[in-house]
């Protein structure tokens, strides 16, 4: 008898691919919106003080506070999610462990964006917002991905219907006369 009708294997590479391709999406879009020369009249100095740029938004008032701390937040929240999908990884995976490994990229890569800002013009080097990039990353893991694994985790635990197929008769089993061995 054989079963038909399993796609866990296939399932998992389309989620893989899908992932990946998602993830280089993503990174081509920040990197053109982080990375392009501004023509501006002047520019600010780098920020290099921890949380000294989010302590001038607020000093400039709640809602354009709002927005740029949303702006850091959500540059790249969507890799606590991609990264993960492109790895692929269902069980035998620590939360912690996902979420320590998933911010550090994040980290990383918020990094090296902040790093090559420092060649183009119009951009300035901002550590706020390299740290407001890495909680991005981590909340966006921690609310979205256990919860998906859980679910795919019990999804895929759920009996599926099998449509069992007979094999079809070969014909009988063929028989080898015995013969004797000579005295």
């Amino acid at each position: 008898m054989q079963r038909q009708g399993s796609i866990g294997g296939s399932a998992a590479i389309r989620i893989r691919a899908t992932g990946g391709v998602l993830l280089v999406a993503h990174l081509a879009f920040v990197a053109w919106l982080t990375l392009r020369p501004l023509d501006v009249p002047w520019v600010m100095p780098a920020n290099l003080r921890p949380f000294a740029g989010i302590r001038a938004d607020l000093a400039l008032g709640w809602q354009e506070a709002a927005r740029s701390l949303i702006d850091g937040l959500a540059l790249l929240a969507p890799l606590g999610v991609l990264i993960p999908m492109a790895h692929g990884r269902l069980h035998n995976t620590s939360p912690l462990g996902s979420l320590v490994r998933t911010v550090a990229a994040g980290a990383l890569v918020s990094l090296g964006i902040e790093l090559l800002q420092t060649g183009v013009p119009g951009q300035v080097v901002d550590v706020d917002s390299l740290l407001l990039n890495t909680v991005g990353v981590a909340l966006a893991h921690a609310t979205i991905v256990p919860a998906t694994r859980t679910w795919l985790r019990r999804r895929s635990r759920r009996p599926r219907p099998t449509v069992l197929q007979e094999e079809p008769s070969q014909g009988r089993t063929p028989t080898i006369p015995r013969v004797g061995i000579a005295p």
